[in-house]
């Protein structure tokens, strides 16, 4: 199967794959971004057992391969009374492998404010919240631009899992399964697809490093 086929056959099931792809990659990342957020400042919390358990839930879904989760939420969470569809089990598993990387990407965010900061913030009297809200969070964030575009490649190319389960529409790589099982298509599905991930990939990170230009803390 030459390109110009492949193409005028399932040309339109590679735009609808590439619209799954960037909707799970969106949704996905906001999960993310808001879970690692929280996980972050339970992280930096003056509670003992909060950090604690931050710190653990970084090491745990840290070191736990996505494939892994994905089955975990597929067959184990039924057996819970938890049933999810395959593309919330695809969600939830980025989300959760995500977070853990995007903890790691604001704990390195709130490395760079000086201490001085924090005890000028205690000296007038801002309480923890106070504190983070107005100093630690907003320079963690701009500090962070650049690890976490490279997060939201990384959850794009991890919505890749969906190739696992029986989605429809299938996404970018589980596309290429659903070509090849009925027609020879060799290596060329697999190129369209990488085609489409790096596009957005390159978007992604001119877009990023344009952000990162802007909100950049020179120090």
């Amino acid at each position: 199967m030459g390109l110009q086929e492949l193409l005028s056959t399932y040309g339109g099931m590679y735009g609808q794959a590439l619209l799954v792809t960037w909707r799970m990659t969106v949704v996905s990342y906001l999960g993310a971004m808001a879970l690692a957020l929280i996980v972050t400042v339970a992280r930096v919390s003056p509670i003992a057992p909060l950090r604690k358990l931050g710190d653990f839930y970084v090491q745990v879904f840290r070191n736990i391969p996505g494939v892994s989760l994905l089955i975990i939420c597929v067959y184990a969470l039924p057996n819970l009374r938890v049933v999810l569809d395959y593309e919330a089990c695809v969600i939830v598993t980025t989300v959760l492998v995500a977070s853990a990387f995007g903890s790691e990407n604001f704990m390195s965010g709130i490395n760079t404010i000086g201490v001085g900061q924090i005890e000028a913030a205690r000296s007038i009297g801002l309480s923890f919240g106070q504190i983070l809200r107005h100093v630690v969070i907003p320079q963690a964030l701009r500090s962070a631009v650049l690890p976490m575009t490279n997060l939201l490649i990384a959850v794009m190319l991890t919505t890749a899992l969906a190739s696992q389960v029986p989605l429809d529409p299938p996404e970018l790589t589980g596309l290429v399964s659903y070509i090849n099982t009925r027609s020879v298509g060799g290596i060329l599905p697999f190129f369209v697809s990488a085609v489409g991930y790096a596009g957005t990939a390159f978007l992604i990170g001119i877009v990023g490093n344009r952000i990162d230009k802007k909100v950049r803390i020179l120090r």
